[in-house]
């Protein structure tokens, strides 16, 4: 999904989450309705088998024929309950005609709990249990077809299936509306920042007042706009200066050089021309120095690679230029360097660099006339460079 947008992404875990939720928000109240459907059954069940209870206790001294006809009456007013009562002899004292429609099974064991039975295609929850008073006992049998029960259920299952594609489906067009709302600045964000070249560093980001991350963002980016474009002026502010103060002492060794070679001079004159040819090239050189430090200063801090290598043979290639300098000055350039290898574990090329800038300083502010050393050697198992 990473080569999708964020609003599809966003949409497509929304989808998946609420699809999760909604299916078992629907198992749930399924199987609640089932579960009280049961419930309410039962109750009636009970409230129903109670009612004959109290009708036997009353008229137990009736005869079986008058406690027929009562226990009729009781079932007509129980609606669609189905009831057979029976002594335990086995002798009908009342019997639904329903009772043979569904062919109910014979009245078995007392039972407590109610069970479901599939007859004839037709669900029923029946309820079994024992009545017993003074040395008579009665067998009571109640049932309640559940086809109307089990039709509420199936119709409220189909109300599910059909409700519940449609609502994730609009939440999902809403959520993906929403999402692509919430992410339209980014887009605005994304093509300013694009707009955004080195002609016109000084524009910025239009900040949304939504108090959020993307003003947050936004903000930010500006501050590092601001930055850059401070950093670029001063890069075009130092070019500009290092290009005048180049063409400055170029032009003037162009010239003296020029005027030079124009007709012959005398020696005091040819020394004279190449004194003040050096003393340009110095400026020239300070001024490249500067331009290296800022190019590092830009770079950041260089990541050093660390080799084997021998100091001594570094020092001696640092020190054969050294020596061309000092021969200017006339500098005593003395070297000590060992010849067995002094190993160590450094970068060569920055401790080449670090060396050059030892001994050209070294050579720059010793005075005309005066020595400069340079010792290679080892001292208590450390390598010495001086």
């Amino acid at each position: 999904m990473k080569s999708f947008p964020i609003g599809a992404r966003l949409t497509a875990w929304y989808f998946g989450i609420l699809a999760v939720v909604l299916s078992l928000f629907s198992l749930t109240a399924y199987f609640a309705m089932r579960k009280s459907i049961y419930r309410t059954v039962d109750e009636e069940l009970g409230a129903h088998m109670e009612g004959v209870r109290r009708l036997i206790e009353r008229t137990a001294r009736y005869e079986p024929d008058d406690l027929g006809r009562e226990l009729r009456e009781h079932s007509e007013l129980a609606g669609s309950t189905l009831l057979q009562v029976a002594d335990r002899q086995g002798n009908w004292l009342y019997r639904s005609a329903s009772m043979d429609r569904y062919e109910i099974p014979r009245l078995r064991e007392a039972s407590t709990v109610p069970s479901t039975l599939v007859l004839n295609d037709m669900p029923l929850r029946v309820l079994t249990t024992e009545i017993q008073v003074g040395d008579r006992s009665y067998l009571v049998q109640a049932a309640v077809p559940l086809d109307d029960f089990y039709g509420a259920l199936r119709r409220f299952a189909t109300l599910l299936l059909v409700s519940i594609p449609i609502l994730l489906l609009s939440a999902t067009a809403g959520g993906y509306w929403m999402s692509r709302r919430a992410l339209a600045p980014v887009d605005q964000i994304t093509q300013a920042a694009r707009n955004i070249s080195v002609q016109n560093l000084s524009s910025r980001l239009v900040i949304p007042q939504t108090g959020d991350e993307l003003q947050r963002l936004s903000e930010t980016l500006n501050s590092m706009l601001e930055r850059l474009e401070a950093a670029f002026k001063k890069i075009i502010q130092f070019t500009a200066d290092a290009s005048h103060e180049l063409r400055t002492p170029v032009a003037v060794m162009r010239t003296r050089t020029e005027l030079s070679l124009r007709k012959p001079r005398s020696a005091e004159e040819y020394r004279e021309t190449v004194a003040q040819v050096h003393s340009e090239l110095e400026k020239t050189s300070d001024l490249v120095e500067r331009l290296m430090l800022l190019a590092r200063a830009d770079y950041g801090a260089e990541a050093l690679q660390l080799f084997t290598a021998d100091l001594g043979e570094i020092v001696r290639e640092v020190c054969s230029q050294g020596k061309m300098l000092s021969e200017a000055k006339e500098i005593d350039f003395r070297e000590q360097i060992p010849g067995r290898p002094v190993w160590v574990k450094a970068d060569a090329h920055a401790l080449r660099r670090l060396f050059w800038i030892l001994i050209d300083n070294a050579i720059k502010y010793t005075p005309e006339g005066g020595r400069v050393d340079v010792v290679v050697g080892h001292e208590n198992g450390f390598a010495i460079g001086e």
